[in-house]
């Protein structure tokens, strides 16, 4: 007679493995918990965060000339779903200002004595500047202006204007595209790959290295020495600062080489960007590892970060397309900052004075996190 242990399968012994992976997956709440969340995140993000049509993107209105017609376009675009006008100045240079620091997308310019121009048959020009270093963002609005234009001034071409509405449009719009004026994809990315690198593995590398002492057991033996906690972190952190110069300097050489990203502002500032990003990452993985037990559980919960790191950082996606509470997340993660940092830097010229409404926001961060995994990691000595 055959026993379960002679026969080739046996629902009894594969019975008792389902259990037992039962059991451990009860024990192991923390990554049933991220397997669970992952999909919902995903199914959120696409769902409700993620537009390929953006819309409602922040504009400034330079308006240099009054009258009908002007207040006719103005309200018009007020009322597009392509454009918010977040100010309307008449102070020349003003708009290409908050073009320049991100504040606003587009920069439309009005010149004066532009309806006296248009009734005169002279074909007055209306500039609009986009903030082509997102060229997906740009594309959409500025093809849409003509139409918003043509209804916006129709009402007015009547009467004895209204030979002026047939045949071509009596104004030309100018397009100017800024900080990339080819509309370059790769002016765009490579930069921002810049943080997505340093983001996944400074994390990862970290959390998981600093996961798997503990699991061998060296870093009960490291406690026993008289070595406090800061020196421990700082002491297992820093190698990993030279890893993130490392990986800087190849995507710098390589875009320049490879691709033709421009390099217009301070090297200093970018220096002082990415030191600070570089650190602000590895506290983040020194924190998980204070929480994660194992390896695995350190590597979901840095992909558990990373996945809306990517999506609502503007890396992928236009930031200001997405809606209120997406941008809100957005707002609370680092990548956010170091791509408008790098940007700013590497296609806009900008310096010092230029990068520090994103800096505060990281060196915040940065102190939160250390903070957080000092006060984990003495808890763990306790």
């Amino acid at each position: 007679m055959n026993t379960p242990g002679d026969r080739p399968f046996s629902l009894a012994r594969m019975a008792a493995v389902f259990l037992k992976e039962l059991v451990q997956m009860r024990r192991d709440r923390l990554t049933f918990a991220i397997m669970l969340g992952i999909p919902v995140v995903q199914l959120l993000l696409f769902g409700y965060a993620i537009d390929t049509d953006p819309r409602h993107l922040p504009m400034v209105v330079e308006r240099r000339a009054d009258g009908p017609m002007v207040r006719s376009l103005i309200a018009s675009l007020r009322a597009s779903s392509y454009f918010d006008i977040i100010a309307v100045t008449d102070r020349a240079g003003e708009g290409e200002a908050m073009l320049r620091d991100g504040r606003a997308s587009f920069l439309l310019s009005i010149p004066e004595g532009f309806e006296e121009r248009l009734v005169r048959g002279e074909r007055p020009q209306i500039l609009i500047a986009a903030d082509a270093s997102d060229p997906v963002a740009a594309g959409g609005p500025l093809g849409a202006l003509d139409e918003i234009a043509r209804r916006a001034l129709a009402p007015e071409l009547i009467g004895p204007l209204a030979g002026l509405a047939q045949g071509p449009p009596p104004y030309e719009i100018v397009r100017l595209r800024m900080f990339n004026p080819a509309s370059v994809t790769a002016f765009n990315i490579v930069p921002g790959l810049l943080g997505v690198i340093l983001t996944m593995t400074m994390v990862m590398i970290t959390s998981i290295a600093l996961t798997r002492e503990s699991e061998r057991g060296t870093m009960e033996a490291l406690l026993a020495t008289p070595v406090r906690p800061a020196e421990i972190m700082i002491g297992k952190t820093t190698p990993y600062i030279l890893v993130g110069a490392v990986q800087t300097l190849l995507v710098l050489i390589a875009g320049r080489l490879l691709f033709a990203i421009p390099f217009t502002g301070s090297l200093g500032a970018f220096t002082l960007a990415a030191a600070v990003f570089i650190f602000t990452n590895l506290m983040l993985g020194y924190l998980i590892s204070t929480v994660a037990r194992t390896q695995m559980q350190a590597m979901q919960m840095t992909f558990f970060i990373f996945l809306p790191s990517i999506l609502l950082s503007g890396f992928m996606f236009p930031f200001a397309a997405m809606p209120v509470w997406a941008q809100a997340i957005g707002e609370g993660l680092p990548l956010t900052h170091f791509l408008r940092l790098v940007r700013e830097i590497m296609l806009k010229g900008g310096g010092y004075a230029d990068i520090w409404n994103d800096l505060w926001p990281l060196l915040v961060t940065l102190a939160l996190f250390t903070l957080g995994a000092l006060a984990r990691f003495r808890r763990t000595l306790d």
